[in-house]
């Protein structure tokens, strides 16, 4: 048996077991391929990662990947299909689709898979001792004369170029790439500064005399017992003969001095990359299949969307692609702060009420980490319907508010709130189809009620048609999740009953600042500013001293026993932060900005921000 195959196929159980350890060890102890990897994976799919038994998976929203490669032991059919099952019950539990998406590879798979099968090859490894080929140790000392070798965790612009160039060639048909391959160098930035904090993702450079990058290899450290070389690119534009062959150089001296027994090459990928492996003495290791298809599961549980999506497919004929299209866009929430103290970690969002994007992904990967869901107070049908009730009940002495506006002043309400109206704009297809009754709203309800609803019906109207508060709370109900409300009927209607009049009122003979305000708002949201949409939108009817001040403190009482458990997630309004912060400072919690995405996270260096972590 060559070295490389002993090297590889040697025995693991030397590895504490899984009680002994945290699933993080056991997987960098006791990986056998790159996609064992936890640093590798997480940075590149955006997914979780778990364990059943001995195999590995990773998942989001949707989709599941089952690496069929048991950590311990070898690949047998049962045990995989058992820990699959099991894998697919858990997201069908936590996403409560019906089916869902699957990828599997493994060095083979259960026969009801092999019609999904869509890529065969084999992983090659070299030994971390492996000897220069003699043929190569002349050019070698020819390209280090001109080359600087360095290793790094920098995606730098001369790496967005030498990738440009490289896929660039892909794109020509020099050579050919499969989807998910590319899909790697496409991931690449995000994947470094993702797992930065760790540094087991690394760039081996090479670069000339000029300071220009003539070849690059990304490579993973975080396996105990090798180093996978992920992908590679070389520069023509800057071409330096030998500059691959030298990175492989450095690649089998540091890996040695790592202490690793071997470098994992991947797969064979097409002929050029084979030659190029086998040159430096790859051997051939353990086989490799990807399937691909749809795991159908009994789900308890459906989303709105999915629900108004099936019901559309049963009555017309379009097609489920066009029907999901309907459903509102993603976007990533921002609105959050991670609370600690002595280790125990809880989430503080703020919420908005109406809102034009959906944020279902990130609030079901949200509650995957917690038990417990809290808001302001219940969201359910029967307390609404009851909010409902009150805001239409007027006791007799009540002046409508109606009384108190202007012709004028309704008038400019009714072409804010409805839109334009007339048989031109009916023709042109700019009519909305569900127009709020204005006078009928200003006349029958509390000057709260009547506000929510005109609000209400312009944001709709302008396709704002999600809720983030009540999108969270069916969310944390369909996940089983201990939903909490922190007030009753009676201190909510308290709440908004005292909302001034004239507030309401300065509001509606503001309308016509409506869209820049809502413009402002969906901005700063989106950012996670939340100063930004405090400062544009403190003109709303419900950010008074009453509103705010006195529930932040009864707020703060009745989260803080649950905020100290740990694996809490907190929704209040928006507004409710700015004060709920300090208040949590005080009470010795630590709070950090959560930034979810790259340009979140270069807005806040550039801020020069210091409390802030990465999410999800």
């Amino acid at each position: 048996m060559p070295e490389n195959d002993r090297v590889f196929q040697s025995d693991l159980s030397h590895a504490d077991t899984p009680n002994e350890q945290s699933i993080l060890e056991k997987l960098i102890d006791c990986a056998k391929v790159p996609e064992h990897s936890p640093v590798l994976m997480r940075a590149m799919s955006q997914g979780s990662f778990f364990c059943k038994g001995e195999y590995f998976f990773l998942h989001d929203d949707d989709w599941l990947m089952a690496i069929a490669y048991p950590l311990r032991g070898k690949y047998g059919h049962e045990d995989f299909e058992k820990a699959l099952n099991e894998a697919c019950g858990e997201v069908r539990k936590q996403s409560g689709l019906h089916s869902v998406r699957c990828f599997a590879i493994g060095p083979d798979l259960p026969e009801r898979l092999h019609n999904a099968i869509v890529d065969r090859d084999r992983y090659y490894v070299l030994s971390a001792k492996a000897e220069i080929p003699v043929r190569l140790r002349g050019p070698l000392r020819k390209a280090r004369q001109v080359l600087r070798v360095e290793e790094d965790c920098v995606f730098t612009p001369a790496h967005r170029r030498l990738w440009a160039e490289f896929m660039g060639r892909a794109d020509r048909g020099e050579f050919s790439l499969a989807p998910h391959v590319r899909e790697l160098y496409a991931r690449t930035p995000e994947a470094l500064s993702e797992a930065a904090q760790d540094g087991n993702l690394r760039l081996l450079n090479a670069w000339d005399s000029e300071g220009r990058l003539a070849a690059c290899l990304l490579l993973d450290y975080a396996p105990k017992n090798f180093v996978s070389y992920i992908l590679g690119a070389h520069s023509r534009a800057h071409y330096v003969p030998h500059a691959s062959d030298l990175l492989f150089a450095s690649m089998i001296e540091r890996a040695n001095s790592a202490g690793k027994r071997f470098i994992h090459l991947g797969l064979g990928v097409n002929e050029g990359i084979l030659r190029f492996k086998k040159k430096w003495g790859a051997v051939l290791s353990l086989p490799y299949v990807m399937a691909e298809w749809e795991e159908e599961t009994e789900a308890k549980t459906q989303s709105l969307a999915h629900d108004f999506a099936i019901a559309l497919l049963r009555s017309s004929n379009m097609t489920k692609r066009q029907i999901l299209a309907m459903q509102p866009q993603q976007r990533p929430f921002a609105m959050i702060y991670e609370v600690e103290k002595n280790g125990k970690v809880s989430w503080l969002c703020g919420t908005a009420h109406f809102f034009l994007y959906s944020f279902e992904n990130s609030f079901r990967r949200l509650f995957r980490r917690v038990d417990h869901v809290i808001f302001e107070g219940p969201l359910d049908d029967d307390f609404m319907a009851q909010v409902d009730k009150n805001g239409r009940t007027l006791e007799s002495d009540f002046v409508p508010l109606i009384n108190l506006l202007t012709e004028e002043e309704i008038r400019r309400l009714e072409r804010v709130v409805r839109g334009p109206e007339g048989k031109l704009f009916r023709l042109l297809g700019l009519e909305a189809g569900k127009k709020a009754d204005v006078r009928e709203i200003l006349s029958t309800m509390r000057p709260w009620c009547a506000f929510f609803s005109l609000w209400t019906a312009f944001l709709e109207r302008n396709e704002w048609k999600c809720s983030v508060d009540m999108e969270a709370w069916r969310i944390a109900r369909d996940m089983g999740k201990n939903v909490i409300g922190m007030e009753n009927l009676e201190e909510q209607l308290a709440s908004l009953n005292s909302v001034p009049v004239e507030r309401v009122l300065a509001y509606f003979r503001n309308c016509r600042e409506w869209k820049k305000y809502s413009q402002r708002n969906l901005k700063t949201y989106l950012a996670g500013d939340l100063e930004g949409m405090m400062g544009s939108s403190a003109e709303f009817p419900t950010r008074t001293g009453t509103v705010i001040s006195l529930r932040d403190q009864r707020f703060r009482e009745r989260m803080r026993p649950y905020l100290e458990e740990g694996r809490t997630a907190v929704f209040v309004g928006a507004a409710h932060l700015i004060n709920l912060r300090r208040m949590l400072a005080e009470d010795g919690f630590v709070l950090r900005r959560c930034l979810p995405t790259v340009s979140h996270r270069l807005r806040a260096f550039l801020r020069k921000e210091k409390e802030v972590c990465r999410w999800p």
